[in-house]
């Protein structure tokens, strides 16, 4: 089985490396490009729709090694590629024509039925302290409707520098790919190990400097992919509710989060566009594009880590060390959205709390030598 899984990865990964400079001069020849302006970092005219390599290595390598398996969700994996492709298709014409942002909210529900269609839902919402399952009802169809598009997007949001959409993304996939195989289910493990060698084959020539971006074309397709393999990954978990997938999709999730907060503080629409995203923040700060990435890289695997963490506490019905991780990693992520001011430049109420308690602690230290 797992010759087979090793066939899968090194399929999709030669199909997207083979695939990318075709694509490449496909997009120039069309005009899918990307050129500089003030909110972007790349100071030259850039291909796009690299996207549509991911996806056709991605189906490529599933029909190569799918036919040789006994044990597989064919349905799952069928709304997977049929609504994959819808979402590939609506973003290789934006990546074109610069769609309006309702028809492109369009193909990405329309996708999202898609996969509703084939019986994929989040049909339960478990409460991890306890042992009792919600199910949510009629309410499932939209709060998964939600989830795909909310993911889609949040992928799509830090797409702004060489290589972080698809290695955030790669990581995400890495870690679904692991509590896959902890279960085991193995029409995930198969679905996500052909996405990540997809997103490996195409890294070569994304990483900074990056010679095609992936454009809304890959960034939403691997928004969806992550979107419903944590849904066909978790649905069938007693213990789990939308917990792991949130800590797995951490980066991207909370980049979202902090950018709805930070147009509220700021008191500008929710959908206008700024400088001021996690990527963004660094570079202000003076690392360097590929530094920047780097370190995103690691934040990523640090939500992953926890995601497994948290899986074995689950598991193990070790609830309060479940606690422990949750709270120090919101805080974690609070104390250094607040640090790098990807909220307010200002505004840091958490940090200035935190040097007034230092601050009395080193007073009362001096009183009481």
């Amino acid at each position: 089985m797992y010759g087979l899984y090793a066939i899968g990865f090194i399929a999709s990964c030669l199909l997207a490396l083979l695939l990318t400079p075709l694509v490449k001069k496909f997009a120039f020849w069309v005009g899918a490009v990307d050129a500089p302006n003030h909110r972007k970092v790349h100071t030259r005219i850039m291909p796009r729709l690299g996207g549509l390599a991911i996806f056709l290595a991605f189906v490529g390598a599933y029909f190569v090694i799918s036919p040789a398996l006994e044990v597989f969700d064919y349905s799952a994996a069928l709304s997977l590629l049929i609504g994959g492709a819808v979402i590939v298709i609506t973003g290789a014409l934006d990546d074109r024509f610069q769609l309006s942002p309702k028809w492109k909210l369009l193909g990405q529900v329309i996708a999202a039925c898609i996969v509703v269609s084939f019986g994929l839902k989040i049909d339960l919402v478990n409460i991890p302290f306890g042992t009792t399952n919600l199910p949510v009802g009629w309410l499932s169809i939209p709060i998964t409707i939600l989830w795909i598009v909310g993911v889609s997007n949040a992928i799509n949001l830090i797409d702004g520098l060489d290589g972080l959409s698809a290695g955030v993304s790669g990581i995400a996939t890495l870690t679904i790919l692991v509590l896959a195989i902890m279960m085991p289910n193995a029409t995930v493990v198969l679905l996500s190990i052909i996405l990540l060698g997809s997103i490996v084959g195409f890294m070569f020539y994304n990483f900074h400097p990056a010679k095609i971006f992936m454009g809304d074309s890959g960034a939403l397709f691997l928004g969806f992919a992550l979107a419903t393999l944590s849904i066909l990954g978790f649905k069938q978990a007693a213990v789990v509710s939308l917990l792991l997938p949130i800590m797995i999709l951490g980066v991207p999730l909370s980049d979202t989060f902090f950018a709805i907060m930070r147009r509220y503080v700021n008191k500008l629409p929710i959908s206008a566009p700024d400088k001021s995203h996690l990527h963004h923040c660094l570079l202000q700060l003076g690392f360097s594009h590929r530094t920047s990435v780097l370190i995103i890289y690691g934040i990523s695997l640090t939500f992953g880590g926890c995601a497994v963490v948290c899986s074995v506490f689950i598991s193990q019905q070790f609830m309060w060390g479940l606690v422990v991780v949750i709270v120090a990693l919101f805080m974690l992520m609070l104390v250094g959205a607040e640090a790098i001011g990807i909220i307010s430049k200002s505004r840091r109420p958490v940090l200035s709390f935190l040097q007034r308690l230092v601050r009395r602690q080193v007073q009362t230290d001096r009183v009481g030598k």
